[in-house]
């Protein structure tokens, strides 16, 4: 057979649990069409190249990430990072730096929550520094905001607004009902954080996304899941445009899987039918959608996240934003339209209630129910749902650089003995279940945390040392627990590929190099699968293809 490529002489680690290793690969229009050791090779001829040992894989398949998002940002200056001691002197520094810069529309800060030492901002307190100009918090983990009195009048929002998911997303309010200037969860902020994203032109919007299409290339992202954004689907939607754009112009080399935002469950009815809309009309080689997303709970750290257990701080559990019975509901009609559900589920109490939905649905539909339901996160997980994602079926999906860390932080809030008992992979994988790894992030920036053999690293180390490729800031030698969690590079590289595929439903084309596959890999000049843990965060292929073409 007459072939447009051949590869000889190589390590190939081909993610197909048939035939996990060989040492040669034949690619034909695109496609793998030979995969195995290098007497075979006799039946073919074209191309060939001596790779002289070096290690192939599959294309990267990153099962969470943010691509719309990040775009709007990318215009969005989220402005001056503060680190101040207590509240006072927060103000003291902003106050300085609108004087000193005078005349702008907006004034932006980013401000984690902690360093406010338990007190907290309103409005009030912004209007006495801003009273002419609009000025925005963002909150350090990218889940609040605080705004003055400004921002509130050009959104319209008043004590008498209603809060778009009350428990989850919402305008607090103080003890007499008045609104504080503080918007909590993507269905509150993001509307207002991305209020010009509109008006970004087609060439801005490419712009950023060809920063976000060449940071993939070069680290070998073939594929990625966009996990949504809330708030606002028009400017979701007005991205979607452009990257259906780019790929009828050939310029996507890398599989985007979308979805739509679901904010709450009486916007399920509306929602289902706008999923459906973009599945028909977003539909080329590159880009397809057919998943709906819902950001069924919030983060630990401004406690939103829903849990079994309360908060030991405060004594709240945080809120869901379906119930089990809506999840039900929810997943027979998503059967019925062929469309698919992920959701980002942070707290134990928010995953339980999507696998009682689950349970409820699969009781009544048996093995009809075809909905692939992915749960992404997954912080913390109560001891008796660790064996149900494998029971039910229910794909986990877990944020492997976030793996690392003093727990400590998170013991104010969930006790000693729960904050080292988060992100429990190596369980929930060794249960069955079908685990795939992801990079989420919201902002492009220098693309640091989206680096996926960052994710692989903190993964298997489950610590950031200074062999890691992470700031300074972010480094902690010590082993996040329980060390019992690490994986292994093989189970790094299988979450990565074929287990992000099987997530999306994609596995018939992408995620293992096997023979009738699209021909996605990546080609190392070291090997991955002996490769020192600690620094495995500086990997980066040599050569990577997307359909049998090299476009690094």
């Amino acid at each position: 057979m007459k072939a447009d490529k051949i590869f000889k002489n190589a390590k190939i680690f081909t993610s197909d649990k048939d035939n996990p290793q060989a040492t040669a690969l034949v690619i034909k229009d695109g496609k793998f069409v030979y995969v195995g050791d290098e007497a075979g090779l006799s039946e073919y001829e074209g191309d060939v190249t001596d790779l002289d040992g070096k290690f192939i894989m599959p294309g990267i398949i990153d099962s969470h990430v943010h691509v719309t998002i990040p775009v709007g940002f990318e215009y969005a200056d989220m402005g001056e990072r503060l680190e101040p001691n207590g509240k006072q002197e927060a103000l003291d520094i902003m106050a300085k730096y609108i004087k000193e810069n005078p005349g702008e529309e907006r004034y932006r800060f980013l401000l984690e929550k902690r360093f406010l030492n338990g007190e907290d901002i309103v409005k009030e307190d912004l209007d006495a520094i801003c009273p002419d100009a609009e000025l925005q918090i963002q909150e350090g983990e990218g889940h609040s905001i605080w705004v003055n009195s400004k921002i509130l009048d050009r959104h319209g929002i008043t004590d008498d607004t209603p809060d778009p998911i009350p428990g989850l997303a919402e305008y607090v309010r103080d003890k007499d009902g008045h609104v504080t200037g503080n918007c909590i969860e993507g269905a509150a902020e993001i509307p207002i954080i991305l209020d010009s994203g509109m008006e970004l032109t087609d060439e801005q919007v490419d712009a950023a996304l060809k920063r976000w299409i060449d940071f993939s290339v070069e680290y070998g992202v073939c594929a990625v899941f966009d996990a949504g954004l809330p708030g606002d689907a028009k400017f979701h939607e007005k991205v979607y445009k452009r990257l259906l754009e780019l790929d009828k112009q050939g310029k996507l080399p890398i599989y985007v899987d979308g979805s739509l935002v679901i904010n709450a469950e009486r916007d399920a009815k509306e929602g289902l039918e706008e999923v459906k809309r973009l599945h028909r009309e977003y539909d080329t080689e590159h880009l397809k959608v057919h998943t709906m997303k819902i950001f069924m709970d919030g983060t630990q750290k401004i406690h939103t996240a829903a849990m079994v257990t309360p908060y030991v701080d405060v004594g709240t559990l945080g809120a869901t934003a379906f119930s089990a019975e809506g999840i039900a509901e929810l997943l027979k009609n998503l059967n019925d339209a062929g469309l698919d559900l992920h959701l980002h589920t942070v707290g134990e109490r928010a995953s339980r209630t999507v696998m009682d939905g689950v349970e409820i649905a699969k009781k009544e539909m048996g093995d009809s129910l075809k909905v692939r339901v992915t749960c992404a996160h997954l912080e913390i997980e109560d001891d008796a749902d660790l064996g149900r994602f494998a029971k039910l079926g229910v794909i986990a999906n877990f944020t492997p650089h976030w793996h690392a860390g003093d727990p400590s932080y998170a013991a104010t809030w969930l006790g000693e003995e729960r904050a080292k008992k988060q992100f429990r992979c190596k369980t929930v994988w060794d249960s069955g279940a079908l685990v795939a790894w992801s990079s989420d992030n919201i902002v492009f920036g220098d693309f640091m945390p989206w680096n996926p053999y960052l994710g692989m690293e903190i993964g298997m180390t489950r610590k950031a040392t200074e062999k890691t490729r992470v700031p300074e800031y972010a480094r902690c030698a010590t082993v996040f627990p329980p060390e019992n969690e690490r994986m292994n590079i093989e189970e790094m590289l299988l979450g990565f590929t074929i287990n992000g595929a099987l997530q999306l439903g994609i596995e018939d084309k992408k995620g293992s190099i096997t023979a009738g596959k699209d021909a996605d890999f990546l080609v190392f000049d070291n090997d991955l699968l002996t490769a020192e843990h600690e620094g495995f965060s500086y990997n980066k292929p040599k050569d990577v293809y997307f359909g049998g073409k090299k476009v690094n």
